[in-house]
């Protein structure tokens, strides 16, 4: 793993870092690859009970490094199919943060667009500091857009708003993230870290293996039947009575103190 990603793990939390803040933590080839991988590896990690996504500096992430995308039309040395499997294992990590079995959060200190918007959409929950940017900006690029961005844009805002959001790359302030629904609290720039790290080390320290049943039921919900739900709960609630935490919280409970979860 390089220094332009850094990775922290304390109290069951796993902190993923962009680091490259004198460019706005945009997206080179490096961090496309080691993402995915990262996400993968913690995704797998059963001791890790939550993951919390940032930059470095002041910004969350700029969307893609226009540096590369510069040279890359200069020197174009790969054919459009090569060129397509790049992108699909890259955009692997926004599926990897909406669908992996534990919590995800974007700490989004700074401006977060293009696929940096799309990557903070990406995950279950977003906290953002007053000085939270937001923004489309692919067509500022001549791009339609990607990180699975129109797909978790529309569920958030509707079809309507997300379309212009996407066509005219409107610049977002924390007010208007926050009227928007696209932030799930905005807090002071200097709260952002503490007020980001003790919900998820809350997460982090929870039920981890209900967690896991519950992210399968809201991926469930967002392309299946009610009856398919009803199924998908149904055995998440099965698994989870089997589990050392369930019969830890109902102990806990009846005892009238906090419940210690072990994650299994």
């Amino acid at each position: 793993m390089s220094d332009e990603l850094l990775i922290e793990i304390e109290n069951h939390v796993a902190i993923l870092t962009l680091n490259r803040p004198t460019l706005y933590n945009a997206l080179n080839e490096t961090l496309l690859e080691e993402l995915p991988r990262a996400l993968t590896k913690i995704a797998n990690d059963a001791d890790v009970g939550c993951v919390v996504i940032t930059g470095a500096g002041k910004a969350f992430c700029s969307g893609g490094d226009v540096n590369v995308q510069v040279a890359e039309a200069k020197h174009a040395s790969k054919s459009s199919e090569e060129r397509m499997d790049d992108l699909r294992r890259w955009v692997e990590a926004a599926r990897l943060l909406h669908e992996m079995p534990k919590p995800t959060i974007a700490m989004v200190n700074g401006v977060a667009a293009g696929a940096g918007m799309s990557m903070a959409l990406s995950c279950d929950m977003r906290i953002a500091g007053k000085s939270a940017r937001m923004t489309t900006a692919f067509a500022k690029v001549a791009f339609p857009g990607d990180y699975g961005g129109h797909y978790f844009l529309l569920r958030l805002v509707g079809a309507a708003k997300a379309r212009e959001l996407y066509f005219t790359s409107e610049v977002l302030d924390s007010a208007a993230i926050e009227k928007l629904g696209l932030a799930n609290k905005i807090v002071a720039d200097e709260d952002l870290r503490k007020e980001t790290m003790e919900l998820a080390t809350k997460l982090g320290n929870g039920p981890r293996v209900a967690w896991r049943y519950m992210k399968q039921n809201m991926k469930v919900a967002e392309t299946g039947t009610l009856s398919d739900v009803f199924d998908s709960e149904c055995f998440g609630i099965r698994r989870c009575r089997e589990t050392e935490d369930h019969k830890e919280a109902a102990f806990a409970f009846k005892e009238k103190r906090p419940p210690v979860f072990k994650g299994r």
